[in-house]
């Protein structure tokens, strides 16, 4: 539908958390269609309603090709812990190292408001949690201590040792 702006770090509206959706028709089947546009445009894995400043529980996360369309999405069962570095489309050119559970099982809701359960490790677990998150009007960085010595400008990643090809992955992060 359309590319929208993404908010940005110091957007007070970034810290709007998700309200329940209860109407399945067409504002929400827009709203879905301008994320899934404005995700794969900035490119990013993932992009919640609060981003794009909607007060919406309604996120969507694509890995692998495979697009989900998270409407009312909570984690009922997660487990083990996984440290990786994390970026968001709303604190462009950065990045932190952040734990998260190893893999989540989450239940949603469709379009259609058709509930579903995805679970998900790795790359798709991490990009679930931070979605949902953005749902709850927190940001990765809340993860961090201290923002001065954890927060990791994208230049200098590559002094860490981290290829090219993953730090193109990195920064395609929601």
């Amino acid at each position: 539908m359309s590319v929208l702006p993404i908010l940005t770090l110091g957007d007070p509206r970034l810290r709007l958390e998700g309200q329940p959706v209860d109407s399945f028709g067409k504002y929400l089947h827009e709203l879905i269609d301008d994320l899934t546009d404005t995700m794969r445009h900035a490119p990013g894995v993932g992009l919640a309603a609060p981003q794009l400043g909607e007060a919406l529980d309604v996120a969507v996360v694509e890995v692998s090709g495979r697009l989900l369309e998270l409407v009312n999405p909570r984690i009922v069962r997660a487990d083990g812990e996984d440290r990786d570095l994390e970026g968001c489309l709303s604190i462009p050119g950065f990045f932190a190292y952040v734990t998260r559970k190893e893999k989540v099982w989450v239940v949603a809701q469709d379009r259609r408001g058709k509930k579903y359960k995805v679970s998900g490790s790795g790359l798709l677990g991490r990009a679930l949690q931070h979605e949902i998150d953005h749902l709850d009007g927190k940001l990765f960085i809340d993860y961090l201590t201290d923002l001065e010595t954890e927060l990791i400008p994208v230049s200098s990643l590559e002094e860490e040792g981290v290829d090219e090809e993953e730090r193109e992955a990195l920064a395609h992060r929601g």
